[in-house]
């Protein structure tokens, strides 16, 4: 369901659809208590919603030709709080408590969400309209220090390359 709104997107709403779209990623997986490291390949279909309102994203890491992690992420623009917001459901289980809030500085948008576990950080730095790199960090409840999780660079694919979404 794609209905198209009455209005016209606000600003913040419009660059959200610089992730719409499909895209294929290498990955660089650190090790953490959740998995080893290693090298993963990746694939987001992104689809805007609503009539740009919200973008949601399907990801899906693979490694060793088997799905290793998924998500559904939802993001959207709170106009309210002037915030990028992101609700992740993921492979892992941990229901969000909250969403991820964050903001765009120059071409990098930068979420961060917590938890009882620790906080998570965000950065999708995007060097062009066909390409974008991603950095997942986790620092842990107590902690002072950010652990690299995931980093990628991904390049805009045809939507129809990616199979079984």
């Amino acid at each position: 369901m794609n209905a198209a709104p009455s209005f016209s997107l606000s600003a913040d709403h419009q660059r959200l659809q610089a992730l719409v779209g499909a895209w294929r990623g290498e990955e660089e997986v650190s090790a953490t208590q959740w998995t080893a490291a290693g090298a993963a390949t990746a694939e987001v279909l992104a689809e805007a919603e609503f009539g740009g309102l919200f973008v949601v994203q399907r990801y899906r890491q693979s490694r060793d030709g088997t799905v290793s992690f998924a998500s559904h992420n939802v993001l959207g623009f709170d106009q309210q709080d002037s915030v990028v917001t992101m609700h992740q459901f993921d492979s892992i289980g941990f229901v969000p408590a909250a969403p991820a809030t964050g903001t765009w500085g120059g071409n990098t948008l930068t979420l961060l969400r917590s938890s009882p576990r620790g906080s998570a950080r965000v950065t999708y730095d995007f060097d062009s309209n066909d390409s974008y790199r991603m950095r997942l960090q986790f620092q842990a409840a107590g902690s002072d220090a950010w652990q690299d999780m995931v980093s990628g660079v991904y390049s805009r694919v045809s939507p129809s390359s990616i199979n079984d979404f």
